[in-house]
């Protein structure tokens, strides 16, 4: 199916989860049978209940059948995300006592035919009896295990299938594929199937997935999405596409208020376009983005910042040194900061928390520093520029402009990037380190602009107490790039303490 789903189902039975209700385009299809699938401890009770309780939300009646969970641990399950089951009916088919007496278990007759028979009977009871539009039952390893057979499990769960559809009860079946992982008998009879994963990384957080694997006559959000269990229900970050979201605005170059920058820049960064600082370790790049927020903020927009290397508190010190009250910014709320951890942070959730900047608290600049602790803390996520081409875009779209920062391996001479993003970013910055008469010196230069012209020239700065000052263009050295130049010309040109 397409990854981009059609209009929204408005008469769908809403699953009680927002981003799950997003990828299936409005929810669950009512009247029919669904299968939730996944291994133990993926969610799949959790989203079941949430299921139920938006039924009840909606004053539908609803049933859960456990056959496997008993009614206190679903109580005590509940009430670990603040839930209550009042309102919820819930039948527990528990196994007749004798059959925990050896004496009294059937010899002559298959015991499973008749536990078979009784199961089924006491589910269309409890069924009878509730008359629920909505029936979760938990889970199919025990039938599959009674039927002891894959043509009588499939017909077990056809005649269970028919005999909802007669009721008109939209089904959830849950399946920990604990008896027959590879068993898809009911993949055929169900009219939606979802996946639930998780998986363990070498280090850091598990991390969840899910995935749609079939629905009937929709068209739904394919692929593999996000999620988190929290306190409070199951968290689902549908995969960001960008070309579902457009908007119109004025590309106008945004200056930076730093003489020579904007000139090197062609008069600024344009509005929904990224730039790129990229440069060794420090060459002042969390700086300048620092110094393009300030810009930013002082035109009136709004500034979201994620870090992921450095510790806020260090990071608040170490700027009021250059007077920036970065504290005092985000107590007005004029930028919004975030501490990243991203051992314990899904690609998923990180762009639903930038999405969430931008459609929600009206974020028009995003600052991410720096890229290689996003990528340094996930590193068997194998698609990580396939996120960032997607969320780079879908700022650009919406108008926001974004500044990433990347540190280069080495200090002079010979540089590489951890991370290749240069062919992403609209503006490229690189900042480098190179040896003039006896002392280190930065140079900077745009070595790529996509939206209008830039200075080709490369320019000194220097970083003092008052901020970023750049000098006139570096004509008189060859090879400040290499880190190691040439100098052809006179002292006078360089910036600070001269060497005699």
């Amino acid at each position: 199916m397409t990854n981009i789903p059609a209009a929204v189902h408005a008469d769908d039975a809403r699953t009680g989860i927002a981003g799950l209700d997003d990828i299936l385009a409005g929810g669950l299809k009512r009247s029919r049978v669904f299968l939730f699938e996944g291994s133990p401890g993926t969610g799949k009770t959790t989203a079941a209940l949430s299921f139920l309780m938006a039924g009840r939300e909606a004053g539908e009646p609803t049933l859960y059948i456990t056959l496997s969970e008993t009614e206190t641990e679903l109580r005590d399950t509940a009430a670990s995300h603040g839930w209550t089951l009042d309102g919820i009916d819930i039948f527990e088919l528990v196994p007749p006592e004798n059959l925990l007496d050896e004496h009294q278990q059937q010899s002559l007759l298959y015991s499973s035919d008749l536990e078979l028979g009784e199961t089924t009977r006491l589910i269309l009871d409890a069924v009878e009896r509730a008359k629920p539009s909505r029936v979760v039952i938990d889970s199919l390893s025990e039938i599959r295990l009674l039927a002891q057979g894959s043509l009588r499990y499939r017909r077990q769960v056809l005649a269970l299938k028919h005999y909802f559809s007669r009721h008109g009860a939209t089904v959830v079946l849950l399946d920990d594929l604990t008896a027959e992982a590879s068993d898809k008998t009911v993949h055929s009879v169900a009219h939606g199937v979802i996946r639930l994963e998780e998986l363990a990384p070498e280090y850091g957080a598990e991390r969840r997935r899910v995935r749609v694997t079939k629905y009937r006559g929709r068209r739904f959000r394919g692929g593999h999405h996000d999620f988190a269990i929290r306190t409070g229900g199951l968290e689902v970050f549908p995969r960001l596409v960008s070309a579902e979201h457009r908007t119109s605005f004025d590309r106008s170059p945004q200056p930076c208020n730093i003489p020579g920058l904007d000139d090197l820049l062609g008069g600024g960064i344009e509005r929904g376009s990224s730039c790129l600082i990229l440069g060794p370790a420090g060459t002042g790049k969390s700086l300048l983005t620092l110094l393009f927020a300030i810009a930013a903020i002082e035109r009136g927009e709004r500034v979201a910042l994620f870090v992921f290397d450095e510790e806020l508190g260090l990071l608040f010190q170490r700027t009021k040194a250059f007077g920036l009250d970065l504290e005092g910014l985000r107590a007005r709320g004029d930028m919004i900061i975030e501490q990243v951890d991203a051992a314990e942070l899904s690609p998923g959730e990180f762009a639903a928390r930038v999405r969430e900047c931008v459609s929600t608290v009206n974020v028009s600049t995003v600052i991410m520093d720096s890229l290689n602790g996003y990528q340094a803390s996930m590193p068997e996520e194998h698609y990580l520029l396939l996120h960032m081409h997607e969320l780079l875009q879908y700022l650009n779209r919406q108008g926001a402009t974004t500044y990433l920062t990347v540190a280069q391996h080495g200090l002079v001479g010979e540089m590489r990037s951890p991370v290749d993003v240069t062919y992403l970013a609209d503006t490229v910055l690189l900042l480098r380190y190179f040896e003039a008469m006896g002392q280190v010196r930065r140079a900077i230069s745009v070595v790529k602009k996509r939206a209008g012209h830039h200075e080709r020239t490369i320019r000194e700065y220097a970083i003092d107490q008052s901020g970023v000052s750049l000098g006139e263009p570096l004509t008189q050295f060859q090879g400040v790039l290499r880190g190691v130049p040439d100098f052809v010309g006179q002292v006078s040109g360089l910036l600070g303490p001269k060497v005699e």
